[in-house]
């Protein structure tokens, strides 16, 4: 269970328990699977992450709503969009490994997360990661009842796949923009889990090298030549 989840836990435990001393048994058995719900809602569990290179793996826990063409920054490319229902595990993780570019935080509405409009008009964190394989953007959003995005990373991080990033309290979305040459593998309704679901592939860009043949072809017409001289 991630920290926050004591912040919001312990003190109706603690109501909870007060009130069954003092013998209001109902306000103290509400309170109390209030609590077991606020622990349930901030639970961490461990995930196994795919070492698949070019693998790109889900962000957030929840079902695939939206899978479309879409342009960011005028790059051509296509976006992934997940809802988060309230039973889902709200902890976000990032797709792949990589640098931190980028993080803007974004102030907006708190309308309903299943809503298109959500990916543009709500409270968002928006998260530039670059990759071997080139720059993807993900981002955070809250939606009608999650009023509060938090992430555990700052620009110039360098953070693995799958590795846990922060979380959206209570309900939310989470968006995945990738270029158009990488392949997407999940389609709208799709359930998926963060950090293990793969979502896309997107093979590393090869290291350019010195061709070696070439240089020693030259190498060798060098000292033919260089043999002729007199």
């Amino acid at each position: 269970m991630v920290k926050e989840g004591y912040y919001f836990g312990l003190p109706p435990i603690a109501l909870g328990a007060a009130a069954l001393l003092l013998r209001w048994t109902f306000t103290g058995v509400i309170l109390l699977c209030l609590a077991a719900f606020i622990f349930y809602f901030f639970r961490d569990p461990e995930r196994t992450i795919p070492a698949d290179a070019g693998a790109v793996v889900s962000p957030a826990d929840g079902r695939v709503v939206v899978v479309t063409e879409e342009e960011n920054a005028g790059r051509p490319g296509k976006r992934i969009s997940i809802f988060l229902a309230i039973w889902n595990v709200h902890v976000n993780r990032s797709p792949a490994a990589g640098t931190i570019t980028n993080m803007k935080y974004r102030p907006g509405k708190f309308s309903a997360a299943m809503r298109e409009s959500a990916s543009t008009h709500n409270e968002q964190n928006v998260i530039t990661l670059a990759t071997e394989s080139g720059e993807i953007t993900f981002k955070q959003i809250a939606g009608l009842i999650a009023r509060r995005v938090v992430c555990w990373k700052k620009s110039g991080d360098r953070i693995a796949r799958g590795e846990r990033i922060g979380l959206v309290r209570f309900g939310s979305r989470a968006d995945l923009w990738l270029p158009r040459d990488s392949e997407l593998l999940v389609k709208v309704g799709d359930p998926v889990k963060g950090g293990s679901s793969v979502v896309a592939y997107w093979p590393p860009r090869a290291k350019s090298t010195p061709p070696r043949a070439q240089k020693q072809v030259s190498s060798e017409e060098n000292l033919s030549t260089a043999g002729k001289r007199t």
